[in-house]
């Protein structure tokens, strides 16, 4: 129900991910149709199932991400309902390009996830993001087996402490591509107890973060975050993060 496809002699010619997240009464789409079956509305029937599921599930509002050059994207959508509601922008660093000689004194100030420590990190993130647009909050379990998953270890983590509570956190990860054979570093979540905010911890978890990467031979780092995050963006920018593109989310609500 929640990977619908369409099949045109004997070949998936388009499917549909729709990910619940109900804790926010949400669904998130992901179409793709093979570009020899694109223009024959194969993803339009595809929505509208999405849509139809939505209803089943009983959530609030349909979520779509796109790139913000794909206009035949924008026109579909807006066709079928969906509004564009929100601006992510896709931020790269070139860390073998612009070494920075604070980041190790920063990574000294900081330290690796332990194993059991997860639930640390679990109320960190939520207190972190609470409030924040299309934050699901997160639990123990899903904190466990992404730091343990095919991309990302307990030591990505990188964790700063008052005495022994967690303030701030850098959670990075390594991301291979297959169309380059490259690998590439990625800021995955940042975050900071709100009561320790205007410190600078968040500068310096980051910092700990990129050296992180850039100890493992990575060269490039990327990251989202959201263009009405005033503070997040003026952070990456001030260590050299630039803006080569930005992706869109369009919303329906479903009533």
């Amino acid at each position: 129900q929640n990977s619908p496809f369409i099949e045109i002699a004997g070949n998936i010619a388009g499917y549909m991910d729709v990910t619940p997240e109900l804790a926010i009464g949400r669904i998130i789409l992901d179409c793709w149709v093979h570009p020899e079956h694109r223009r024959r509305g194969l993803a339009t029937k595809l929505l509208s199932h999405a849509t139809r599921r939505a209803k089943e599930l009983g959530v609030k509002v349909a979520h779509v991400n796109i790139p913000q050059d794909n206009v035949v994207a924008k026109r579909m959508l807006s066709r079928l309902g969906f509004e564009c509601v929100q601006r992510f922008l896709q931020l790269r660093l070139d860390i073998a390009k612009e070494p920075r000689q604070d980041v190790g004194q920063a990574a000294l100030q900081c330290r690796h996830l332990q194993p059991g420590e997860e639930d640390k990190l679990t109320q960190i993130q939520n207190r972190s993001f609470a409030g924040h647009w299309g934050y699901n909050p997160n639990t123990i379990e899903e904190i466990v087996y992404h730091t343990n998953s095919s991309h990302c270890s307990p030591k990505d983590v990188l964790l700063a402490y008052d005495g022994d509570k967690v303030i701030a956190y850098c959670w990075t990860k390594i991301i291979f591509e297959a169309a380059t054979g490259k690998r590439k570093g990625q800021i995955s979540m940042l975050g900071v107890e709100p009561d320790y905010r205007g410190r600078g911890l968040g500068k310096r978890v980051l910092l700990a973060g990129l050296y992180h990467l850039r100890s493992q031979g990575l060269q490039v780092v990327e990251l989202t975050v959201d263009s009405k995050n005033e503070v997040a963006c003026a952070l990456y920018q001030s260590v050299g993060f630039k803006v080569p593109t930005s992706s869109l989310w369009y919303e329906k609500v479903i009533s």
